[in-house]
């Protein structure tokens, strides 16, 4: 007698760590996505100091994951090779950057330049992989990059300012997705050696806002608590977002992060940020594109199958 029940066919290595990368990489986004709601909730902890902090308290909710992992050994083996800490100096940098930037904009009521920024990200993938990896792109693509790049250009002659905040947050973004994709480390060794390069200037600021001035974690142990929070919110989603650059394709990796932005947009409408004409035409346009690009990549990987007449 037959079973009733059928198993389902089980997913290949590939296809298991694609479904792993696209999970990981939701989880990140999604979460990211909501990030405005934390830094409006620290809104009292000034951006360079809130940076800081998220530093700081990084390093020893890092240290317990990889404790609980057990990956001690992968730690050290990398601190050991000069190339990987060349390399991960680098995305230590770039990702202070990305993060300072993006608190202050939060906390400056600059949540659609952040929102566009992200926005950007993926285009600024796309052209990395033209300019560098020689990347061909289909003619749909190529429709889809040109028109959020119109989208740009109508808001900085509309809106009367080149939006630096959105190709910062853009551009340093991509760069540590490029840099954490080409290293040979796990997803949070890699993380952790980061935490660890920047953590001696972050404790070095803060130190010296203790001798020089009346910090915000000094004012009430409530503000403190809140800027504790900053370690697990910051090594979570960066851990989430590590194993999915390692898993994606870049393409694919870029195009999920429209997942954050897109959240980031919602919370700048609740916060009562004004959306004026310049940013409608321009988000306008990259939701267009995006639509364009995303179709055109489905049909490239679902190809029309005719059938004989």
């Amino acid at each position: 007698m037959q079973s009733m029940t059928q198993q389902r066919p089980s997913l290949s290595p590939d296809q298991e760590d694609l479904k792993q990368g696209v999970i990981a990489a939701v989880i990140a986004y999604t979460f990211w996505g909501f990030f405005p709601i934390y830094f409006k909730v620290a809104h009292m902890i000034p951006a360079t100091e809130m940076l800081a902090q998220r530093i700081v308290w990084s390093l020893p909710f890092g240290a317990l994951i990889i404790a609980l992992r057990k990956q001690g050994p992968a730690l050290w083996q990398a601190m050991k090779t000069p190339g990987t800490m060349i390399m991960l100096s680098a995305a230590a940098l770039v990702i202070a950057v990305n993060w300072g930037v993006y608190i202050w904009a939060v906390q400056q009521g600059r949540i659609f330049e952040a929102s566009l920024g992200y926005y950007i990200n993926p285009l600024i993938y796309v052209l990395v992989g033209v300019v560098f990896w020689h990347e061909r792109l289909r003619p749909k693509q190529i429709f889809a990059v040109a028109l959020a790049f119109i989208g740009v250009g109508i808001l900085t002659l509309y809106g009367g300012v080149f939006p630096v905040i959105s190709f910062t947050l853009a551009i340093s973004f991509t760069l540590y997705g490029v840099i954490r994709k080409k290293v040979v480390i796990g997803a949070m060794p890699g993380l952790m050696i980061e935490i660890i390069l920047l953590f001696p200037f972050a404790l070095g600021f803060l130190i010296w806002l203790t001798q020089t001035s009346n910090p915000a974690f000094e004012s009430d142990l409530g503000v403190l608590g809140i800027a504790m929070l900053a370690g697990p919110f910051t090594v979570l989603p960066l851990l989430f977002f590590a194993i999915g650059a390692r898993r994606l394709p870049l393409s694919l990796l870029g195009f999920l992060q429209f997942i954050g932005p897109s959240l980031q947009f919602i919370c700048a409408l609740y916060f009562g940020e004004k959306l004026t004409l310049a940013y409608g035409f321009c988000f306008a346009c990259i939701w267009i594109a995006v639509a364009v690009f995303s179709f055109d990549q489905w049909r490239a990987s679902h190809p029309v199958v005719r059938r004989p007449i």
